[in-house]
């Protein structure tokens, strides 16, 4: 793999939404979700070669940002969000180069909006819902997500494939024993790695999440990977 990046904080994005995210008592638990807890966002810049502004609602709230990188997560009220990606210094956010986008983000669910290329290399945006649902106790979720200008690829662990014909911007979630699984991306129906291989970690009781982005033409993919706590465990016989 030629890029891994893990997440990371953003304070410069929590304090320009500070107004929107209040704190909130958790509430009921509800398949995956809290009845009554804020929205979850995070947010990945998956463009290459592209240093970006990242607006909400017209507020510059990540300045400068860089390819690769993952800022959040930020608690923030349920409702609709309007997000537009600018070229870096831009004075506002009326000429973007990705949206603007509204997103509708629920209480008590998971997101993480991403600036990326779709298949054909263009500029676009997709905002996925994250699985916080608990798993079995032990085990742990991987979740890959193609958000590369590359055509439909198989996920191998070895040379057996795991996840096949995933196209650009869908995802797969597996559920899986915790420890580290080898991985590679080919394209699909071969076992040539575009991408790795390279040994991921399945966590107990989180969600890793891989994200393929950039681009195959270009020779610019790379991997960030993410991860998000789930709700514990799911206990059987009880």
């Amino acid at each position: 793999m030629r890029k891994t990046v893990y997440a990371a904080g953003a304070v410069s994005m929590a304090a320009a939404l500070a107004f929107a995210a209040p704190a909130q008592a958790g509430g009921k638990h509800d398949g995956g979700r809290h009845h009554g807890d804020d929205a979850v966002l995070s947010v990945l810049h998956g463009v290459p070669g592209l240093t970006v502004d990242v607006w909400v609602n017209g507020t510059l709230t990540l300045d400068d940002f860089k390819p690769g990188k993952l800022a959040g997560p930020l608690k923030l009220e349920s409702g609709n969000y309007k997000i537009a990606v600018t070229a870096a210094n831009a004075k506002s956010a009326d000429d973007a180069v990705i949206g603007p986008v509204e997103v509708k983000l629920r209480e008590g669910r998971n997101y993480t909006a991403v600036a990326h290329l779709d298949e054909d290399g263009d500029p676009t945006a997709t905002l996925f819902k994250n699985d916080t649902s608990p798993s079995p106790r032990g085990q742990g979720k991987l979740t890959v997500r193609h958000v590369a200008a590359a055509p439909a690829v198989d996920v191998l662990a070895g040379k057996t494939a795991v996840i096949e014909d995933l196209t650009n911007p869908d995802q797969e979630v597996l559920t899986l024993k915790a420890g580290k699984v080898s991985a590679s991306v080919a394209a699909a129906g071969t076992t040539k790695p575009l991408i790795g291989p390279a040994d991921i970690p399945v966590t107990a009781g989180k969600n890793t999440i891989v994200y393929a982005w950039g681009s195959l033409k270009k020779g610019t993919l790379g991997v960030a990977v993410q991860v998000v706590d789930s709700d514990k465990w799911r206990n059987h016989g009880r």
